[in-house]
């Protein structure tokens, strides 16, 4: 699309956002058009060519929800039971195995030229846009403008991450009606910020443009560009499930590494009961405690971590990768007698919450604040803790049943609604 064809898009959504009536006391309208007009020049400055920086930034106008969602506190920490419980539910990993047939040539074929295991990339995509049906709503020029004019810190940041967006426009890897994203930048199926789509995205299908928006193979390719970046060694394993003694207060800790031969000295075993043996180095990670799966993770599992620095995440994507390939479940479970919910179960929670009564708005799958607090009045009615939590035994108590409802494409993604992930092999190592 060109750029004069890109007018036609309206800006009407996001100008609704930023609402007068928003903002009130709030901005300064006249020192946010002066941010923005610096923006413009020291983006051409950089080599944004003019029309690129006017038509990004001329209608640009604070936009609340970035604003909002890059100062949002969790309300309560998510379990790390909840938080795999929906990012590898059965769903997705049926839909990855599928995903990963239709797209076996280029998964092999990113494999061979970085190193880096084939599922791992599979389930890099399929945690950050849930296999590209999730990659984000915000228009980036306006988002980064946002949080550089009025995020109140790490302008500098945001300044040149706007600058780099800008930059892939100019040089011809992107239109501009393709930076839609997250609220803080990331975009594309596999979700770069524009800083590192610059340095590491590479031109997988070999059509000369760096396209992670469109092209799978170009996202697939430069994500394990990235991770081989991150220190990947091939050929190496990334995790194993493993079952701590009773009362362990041992060393832990993704980098307070020990020989696999040193863990099993320690009373740490597979999780199906069998001898640790080895020089392998890797660390323990207890995410629940003791009596809880336990984790030994080895260099690749920093690697995953370094493309979203929580050790929840790179469970999430270690996990993943594994049920994708074929292994089971974990086989100690959660220490908790309210297990998390999949993501079809919570579609099918708010379904019953509409049943009942509750205006909740449209179910789409995401627990936000107006689903929580509905959850947390059926608890009280319940006489159960009025916790808001999305857990099964409200779900129960509702009519649900373990199996839940299918899901429907198009309501999945990280299954909450403040925009960002939640912070918290070889295979004979298996």
């Amino acid at each position: 699309m060109s750029l004069s064809s890109w007018k036609s898009r309206t800006f009407l959504p996001l100008l609704v956002l930023a609402a007068p009536a928003l903002w009130a006391g709030s901005v300064n309208a006249q020192g946010f058009a002066s941010c923005v007009a610096n923006l413009k020049a020291a983006a051409v400055r950089a080599g944004v060519s003019q029309a690129v920086a006017n038509q990004a930034l001329n209608f640009t106008q604070p936009d609340e929800k970035v604003l909002r969602l890059s100062q949002v506190q969790p309300e309560f920490k998510t379990p790390i039971w909840d938080y795999l419980g929906f990012l590898v539910d059965e769903q997705r990993v049926r839909d990855g195995q599928a995903m990963m047939r239709k797209y076996d040539g280029v998964l092999r074929a990113a494999e061979q030229k970085f190193g880096v295991n084939r599922y791992v990339i599979a389930a890099v995509w399929g945690v950050e846009t849930d296999f590209g049906r999730e990659t984000g709503d915000s228009f980036l020029p306006h988002a980064l403008a946002t949080l550089t004019c009025q995020g109140g810190r790490r302008e500098d940041f945001w300044r040149g991450e706007l600058i780099a967006a800008l930059k892939l426009v100019t040089t011809g890897d992107l239109q501009l009606n393709e930076l839609y994203g997250s609220w803080a930048g990331a975009f594309g199926q596999t979700q770069f910020i524009p800083s590192t789509y610059q340095s590491l995205a590479v031109d997988f299908d070999g059509d000369g443009r760096r396209d992670l928006v469109k092209s799978v193979a170009d996202a697939l390719g430069s994500t394990a560009n990235y991770l081989r970046r991150g220190g990947w060694q091939p050929g190496q394993s990334w995790m194993i499930e493993v079952r701590a003694p009773a009362g362990y207060n041992g060393p832990t800790g993704r980098t307070n590494r020990a020989s696999l031969s040193s863990w099993a000295q320690r009373g740490v075993v597979r999780a199906d009961g069998t001898a640790l043996s080895g020089g392998a180095q890797a660390g323990l990670l207890l995410p629940a405690g003791p009596n809880g799966p336990g984790f030994l993770v080895f260099p690749n599992f920093d690697a995953i971590y370094s493309y979203n620095r929580a050790e929840s995440y790179a469970l999430a994507i270690s996990y993943l990768a594994d049920r994708m390939a074929g292994h089971p479940p974990l086989r100690t479970p959660w220490p908790t007698d309210d297990p998390g919910l999949s993501r079809a179960e919570r579609l099918h929670l708010q379904k019953l919450l509409l049943a009942n009564g509750y205006d909740i708005g449209e179910a789409d799958g995401k627990i936000g604040p107006v689903t929580r607090a509905a959850i947390a009045d059926a608890e009280k009615r319940f006489g159960m803790p009025e916790t808001g939590r999305a857990g099964q035994k409200i779900y129960r108590a509702l009519g649900g049943s373990p199996s839940g409802a299918p899901i429907t494409t198009g309501s999945t993604g990280a299954g909450e609604t403040t925009g960002s992930v939640p912070t918290p092999q070889q295979r004979p190592l298996r």
